[in-house]
């Protein structure tokens, strides 16, 4: 038996071994240690970033949080696309896509049946996805694509997450009139998507905002002419607008086709940089609605701001085409064409946050 003068500090450093031993233990499980699957990458932070949902444990990919990771790259997935191949059809679980660094020369697509997938990319300038077809190029019936069915990267899935990736067509920018040039980096077709911090690249016609609600944020948008095009309805807040227009070119082409249609394009706290001259947008439908507001335009604006598409004029009577509060060597709007708009406070409120895509119904949950 121990002295009586031993036993003190020997059951003082047994507590303190315990407490020692408990701290590891909950630190390992809050770092995924013995909790993740081997395959996710550790993604214990992204999976609490996400939210997730109850999903059945028939589903080998499926983490103790509900969400499903994969992963394309060192340990993954040879190809995104067979990453997304790997999900199945009618999927209600959402689904993480962890990319490596590099530059993945493929074509993909997500098809409608398969919703509730993220793209995490390593970074911008680190994670690339690539692809080398133009508007003029023929499918496997030998038609013409069109501009529409050009992209690197298609999406027709609702609830579609991009995070920390840039997405590139690589064939270089046309001279205006050229036909069938167009080379799309990007075109997503479904509803409820969001793109946080991502790059999209190319010449003419760059993303294609086809149809949906979409939200872009941080994000980087390079083009010559109309090089965000579509009939979407969406919200860009704080991205950079470059342009590499040599002689002459557009932001945007917006494709509203009725007064009664809910879509247009607004662009808030966005920069406009490159080089020009080049029109903030054109009226590609009848009724094309596109907004800037609190962002900084330099000097490459073309003074009248705006075009018709062809001078068209009877378009002048229906598009909407406003400006609020920009500021930059291309704000000034007293040369802007008399069929656009200053905004008022009160003409501008809707547009200027997440409620004109309905963001506050959905955002949390994409």
């Amino acid at each position: 038996m121990l002295p009586n003068r031993y036993r003190l500090p020997l059951l003082c450093m047994m507590a303190m071994l315990a407490v020692l031993l408990l701290l590891l233990t909950r630190k390992g499980a809050e770092a995924g240690y013995g909790l993740l699957p081997s395959w996710s990458g550790g993604s214990r932070r992204l999976a609490e970033d996400e939210g997730g949902s109850n999903v059945g444990e028939s589903d080998p990919l499926t983490g103790v949080d509900g969400l499903r990771y994969m992963s394309v790259g060192v340990g993954g997935f040879p190809t995104i696309q067979a990453a997304i191949d790997a999900v199945p059809d009618s999927n209600s679980v959402p689904t993480i896509i962890r990319i490596s660094p590099g530059v993945y020369e493929e074509r993909v697509v997500i098809p409608s049946l398969k919703p509730f997938i993220t793209l995490q990319g390593s970074g911008m300038d680190l994670t690339i996805v690539q692809w080398h077809l133009k508007a003029s190029d023929h499918d496997e019936n030998g038609a013409e694509l069109t501009a529409y069915n050009t992209a690197s990267v298609t999406v027709y899935a609702s609830n579609f997450v991009a995070k920390d990736i840039t997405f590139k067509n690589t064939l270089p920018a046309p001279p205006p009139g050229i036909e069938g040039r167009q080379a799309a980096a990007f075109r997503i077709s479904g509803d409820k998507a969001a793109f946080y911090r991502c790059g999209f690249v190319g010449g003419q016609d760059t993303l294609c905002d086809d149809q949906g609600r979409h939200y872009f944020e941080d994000c980087f948008i390079q083009g010559s002419i109309d090089f965000v095009f579509g009939d979407g309805r969406s919200l860009y807040n704080r991205c950079e607008l470059n342009s590499i227009a040599q002689s002459y070119g557009s932001i945007a082409a917006q494709d509203r086709q009725s007064l009664d249609d809910n879509t247009g394009f607004s662009f808030v706290n966005c920069k406009i940089t490159g080089s020009g001259p080049i029109y903030l947008g054109r009226a590609m439908g009848p009724f094309s609605r596109i907004v800037f507001a609190y962002s900084e335009f330099n000097g490459i604006i073309d003074p009248r701001g705006w075009d018709d598409w062809d001078h068209d004029t009877s378009k002048d009577k229906t598009v909407y085409y406003g400006q609020y509060k920009c500021n930059g060597a291309g704000a000034d709007e007293s040369k802007r064409v008399e069929w656009s708009h200053e905004l008022s406070d009160e003409e501008a409120l809707p547009y200027l946050d997440v409620s004109f895509i309905d963001g506050d119904e959905w955002l949390s949950t994409t």
